[in-house]
């Protein structure tokens, strides 16, 4: 038996919103996890982290970048997924610091999003930065803004919000005197890179979450490789999340571009298939 997609939504562009009945993962689940997912029986396993939950579902919601992406976003309401392994990784470290800043990316939004949730019931004063390209790409907004004490938004076109980088809301917001306990950061790889480098600057540790290339999700294959502070982790074990301060970034980005042409070259036969079949 699979896992049946409750609700479809499409908030933005190529962005998917899904809820999944999953009554185990969902009694599970903290801030700060994800899943693996397998379409069907010859699907490949990709990781997508638990935006929010219920008793009986949790909620997925990602980018269409790949293959296995585009397949996921033309299932329907009612479909089966034929397995759903989860939750995986360590939590979020989820107490009551004080100020906190959460910064989110694109997609990687909704990684944060229920991070910012469990931070203010912890007790926190919690500054949020959303960024997107336009407006018409940020998700969340507004269900964010319900648990946050300042919103900031950014977009690249400055069509919302501060026109720039979160990056540049980020340096402002020290500029202006704020001091900040503890942060996160999800979003596009190199955006988080920048934000570690911000932080690292003023010493704020910073919270980012690590997606590199994984496979069983559960550290037997070593595909998820990371160097934090000199020493090799697995990203699926022994994070998600990494303090951004002490990541090798540029070899993260490195081992991110392993396998584009094959990548590409494989929505390319898929986009081809959806077309000769419709």
């Amino acid at each position: 038996m699979g896992y049946r997609i409750t609700k479809k939504m499409t908030p933005a562009e190529n962005i998917v919103d899904l809820w999944v009945e999953a009554p185990l993962i969902a009694s599970h689940a903290k801030a700060g996890q994800f899943i693996v997912v397998r379409l069907h029986e010859k699907g490949e396993r990709i990781p997508l982290t638990i935006a929010e939950k219920n008793s009986k579902e949790i909620r997925i919601i990602f980018q269409v970048v790949g293959k296995t992406t585009l397949e996921f976003s033309m299932m329907k309401e009612g479909d089966e997924i034929a397995d759903v392994t989860g939750p995986l990784g360590n939590p979020s470290e989820i107490e009551n610091y004080g100020d906190v800043l959460v910064i989110g990316g694109g997609v990687g939004i909704a990684a944060i999003y229920p991070i910012i949730v469990e931070l203010k019931k912890a007790g926190n004063n919690v500054t949020a930065i959303l960024g997107a390209r336009s407006s018409r790409l940020l998700i969340l907004k507004d269900e964010i803004a319900k648990y946050v004490d300042e919103l900031i938004i950014t977009t690249d076109d400055g069509s919302e919000g501060m026109k720039g980088f979160v990056t540049d809301a980020f340096k402002k917001l020290i500029a202006d005197g704020r001091k900040f306990k503890v942060a996160w950061a999800i979003g596009p790889t190199i955006m988080m890179k920048f934000c570690s480098l911000v932080a690292k600057e003023h010493d704020i540790p910073i919270w980012t979450s690590l997606n590199p290339i994984m496979v069983d999700g559960t550290g037997m294959c070593g595909a998820c490789r990371v160097e934090v502070n000199g020493e090799i982790k697995f990203a699926c074990v022994d994070g998600p999340e990494f303090d951004g301060r002490f990541v090798n970034w540029d070899e993260l980005l490195r081992r991110l571009k392993q396998y584009e042409t094959a990548e590409k070259k494989s929505l390319e036969i898929f986009e081809r298939s959806v077309r000769k079949d419709g």
